[in-house]
């Protein structure tokens, strides 16, 4: 298969300007909307951490097994680039983005609605969230392809950066926070109840989210792109396949993304082996993901004067080290002592990634890209879980799986050799992601 870079238009050669009153606040709108979807999200929103608590605690699953569940619901998510080239390839009624985010966030509203008031079973429980992942990966596609769009066009991708992490880290904050606590509250409830009362609060969010679609400014869904209809479907896949800055982005995402020391196997070491609450992981996760917001904020600083290659290399290199802290820890409240030094040390990596996600996309196809990163997420993260648990039942525990995780990241700093050296030799607003 023939491969090739693509080509990287400038801007001006006299350096980067400054981004316009404009840009803000077409910035500042996006990430609003982001924010609600990420908080309404079926697998890591408000709702996330009580259904894996209810499946653990009421249901009495085990790490391996809350794993497989996670698998099957997530598994729209492994195809998550299909959603995005729906998004590239489809208008609904020639309303664009605006289209997709209101019927779709309908659409998920009805099945959150639906499943509140069904009966509290493993079946039910996988079969409602499977259909609601569905309808909203429709709508998160069409958020995130609309501000890659825009990142991409207006030499911005640093600058969506941090858009896109603040809006994920400050939703993921109070998920854990309120999701923790909300837990406990629940716990003492009957499962009807509770159930009830976490999928109508979902419903009403997405009622939200489709009302900031019918009613959000043109200024930001005027940015819908159409350059991927200059091209068959199938021509569409073609240059996708043929865009070489595709594949390193993808390679590392799906390294940087495999932490089997993460996710159930940490929280099942903290809560049974550190005898933390339910509410004291919520923190651990808030303080964690809470913790990569001050980097965000910098990075939309650091992106206009540092080359995004130097970026990459500081960021991962340092990330290495990242889950050396969990091999420290020996109570509940050492873990929350280290949640914070961690997260400072993955956010930069997490930064330039995405910068550079947004820089490599073909032009038309950035609703694609970015989906296809987001699939490759949750295939990295769901089977790096089953791999952990593997590790932590038969392997030699959690020591184990922290150790496979700093290998795991130590191969991504010879991955950084594999990126077009000129998609990333120059700083925010002087030059826009390589085209095809």
């Amino acid at each position: 298969m023939a491969l090739h870079e693509g080509t990287i238009p400038t801007e001006a050669e006299a350096g980067a300007q400054p981004p316009s009153r404009d840009h803000f606040r077409v910035m500042l709108v996006g990430g609003a909307l982001l924010l609600l979807i990420n908080f309404a999200g079926p697998m890591n929103g408000l709702i996330g951490i009580p259904v894996a608590f209810f499946l653990k605690n009421r249901l009495h699953l085990q790490a391996h097994e809350l794993a497989v569940f996670n698998l099957w619901v997530g598994a729209p998510l492994f195809v998550s680039f299909l959603f995005g080239f729906l998004r590239d390839r489809w208008s609904p009624f020639r309303l664009g983005d605006r289209g997709h985010i209101v019927i779709f966030g309908l659409a998920t509203m009805l099945v959150y609605a639906l499943v509140a008031y069904a009966p509290p079973t493993y079946a039910a429980f996988m079969a409602s969230l499977l259909i609601a992942t569905i309808t909203f990966q429709i709508v998160a596609s069409a958020s995130n392809g609309l501000l890659a769009a825009i990142g991409q066009r207006e030499a911005l991708a640093g600058g969506m950066s941090t858009v896109l992490g603040v809006a994920a880290a400050l939703p993921a904050l109070a998920a854990f926070l309120l999701g923790g606590w909300i837990s406990g509250l629940l716990e003492g409830r009957t499962a009807d109840t509770a159930a009830r009362t976490l999928f109508l609060g979902a419903a009403g969010l997405m009622g939200a989210i489709a009302l900031f679609g019918a009613i959000g400014p043109k200024s930001l869904f005027a940015h819908h792109t159409t350059d991927g209809h200059a091209h068959t479907p199938w021509g569409d896949v073609v240059r996708l396949l043929k865009h070489w800055p595709v594949y390193p982005v993808m390679m590392i995402q799906l390294l940087w993304q495999f932490a089997p020391a993460m996710g159930i196997v940490l929280q099942y070491h903290v809560t049974n082996t550190l005898h933390a609450t339910d509410a004291q992981w919520g923190q651990w996760n808030a303080i964690f993901y809470g913790s990569f917001t001050p980097v965000y904020l910098a990075y939309g600083f650091l992106c206009r004067r540092v080359k995004l290659s130097w970026l990459l290399w500081i960021g991962f290199t340092i990330a290495v080290a990242q889950m050396a802290p969990l091999l420290l820890i020996h109570s509940a409240a050492g873990a929350l002592m280290v949640a914070a030094p961690m997260g400072l040390l993955g956010a930069l990596g997490q930064s330039a990634l995405v910068d550079l996600a947004i820089r490599s996309a073909p032009r038309g196809l950035q609703g694609t890209m970015i989906m296809l990163f987001t699939a490759i997420y949750w295939i990295s993260l769901r089977f790096g879980d089953l791999f952990g648990t593997w590790l932590y039942d038969h392997q030699g525990g959690f020591v184990t799986a922290v150790i496979a995780t700093i290998v795991v990241y130590a191969l991504i700093l010879p991955l950084l050799l594999l990126v077009p050296r000129r998609l990333i030799a120059t700083t925010d607003g002087e030059a826009v992601a390589g085209t095809s």
